[in-house]
This record gives structure tokens, C-alpha cells and sequence, in this order.
């Protein structure tokens, strides 16, 4: 917000200083007159659209900051559940327990596949199941044993 402030004092500036500059009557020359323009009026509206621009691209990477954490909740909350149910998941059923749209929870599944977190199996029927590898792999855990002693 501090900076939008700044930003609409320093195009207020430039606007005042072009008024001036626009109405003043002096005689001097024309690299005078081009130098008086840039530092009383340009070097203002150029900080005005850069604080402006700063604020608006710091807006949006929060903004994008925001939904990447809102997607990595998510999957986390389907690894959970997927882990609750042997690793195997149906978007509907997923999209139930955890209060979201289908299309939200299969967009997020279909990401988690791209990534090879997942990976997609398909009924008799031909329904779409989601299954988690690396949690039907937890059920081996008790046998792990030292790197060296293998």
C-alpha cells in the first residue's frame, strides 16, 4: 500500500511540475529547457510507474505464493486420505472428504501424476483410480534395515 501512495505522490509531482514548466516563460536554451523537463518531470513519472509496477509484481507473486501453498495443502491432504484407503483414491471420493470441487481434486491429482507422485489406474468399468506408490511402499517399512547389513 505504500507504495501506490508513493506512486500517485510522485505522478501528482510530475503533473505539478509539468504544469510549471508548461506555463513558465523563461528564456534559456533548449538543452536547458530539455534538462529542466527530465529532472522535474520525467525522474518523477518514471519513480511513479516503477514503485506502481514493484507493487503489482509483488502483489502476484503472493498471489501465485498463495495458491501453490493452497495446491501442496491439498495434496497433502489427499496423501493423507489415500493413505487411509491403501493408497488408491477416486476423485469423487477424495472431492467428498475433503469439501472440494471434483474438478478442483482431479485437477490436482492429474498434477500429482504428471509429477510421478501418482499414478492412474482404471476399473473394469472404466473409472479413473488414483494409486500412491510411495504409500503402498510404507507397508515395507518394518523390514528396512541398515544400508550395509542388506
Amino acid at each position: 500500500m505504500k507504495k501506490i501512495v508513493g506512486a500517485v505522490g510522485l505522478a501528482l509531482l510530475a503533473l505539478l511540475m509539468l504544469g510549471g514548466f508548461l506555463n513558465s516563460d523563461t528564456d534559456v536554451s533548449a538543452g536547458a529547457r530539455l534538462a529542466a523537463l527530465a529532472i522535474t518531470v520525467v525522474l518523477p513519472a518514471a519513480g511513479a510507474v516503477l514503485l506502481a509496477r514493484s507493487h503489482f509484481v509483488e502483489r502476484s507473486r503472493l498471489t501465485g505464493r498463495r495458491a501453490e501453498l493452497r495446491r501442496h495443502a491439498t495434496e497433502a491432504e489427499l496423501l493423507r486420505l489415500a493413505q487411509g484407503r491403501g493408497g488408491k483414491l477416486m476423485a469423487v471420493e477424495a472431492a467428498m472428504s475433503l469439501h472440494l470441487s471434483e474438478e478442483t481434486t482431479r485437477e490436482t491429482l492429474d498434477v500429482m501424476v504428471g509429477a510421478g507422485r501418482a499414478e492412474l489406474e482404471v476399473t473394469d468399468e472404466g473409472n479413473l483410480v488414483y494409486t500412491f506408490p510411495t504409500l503402498t511402499a510404507l507397508r515395507d517399512k518394518p523390514t528396512a534395515r541398515g544400508i550395509l547389513d542388506a
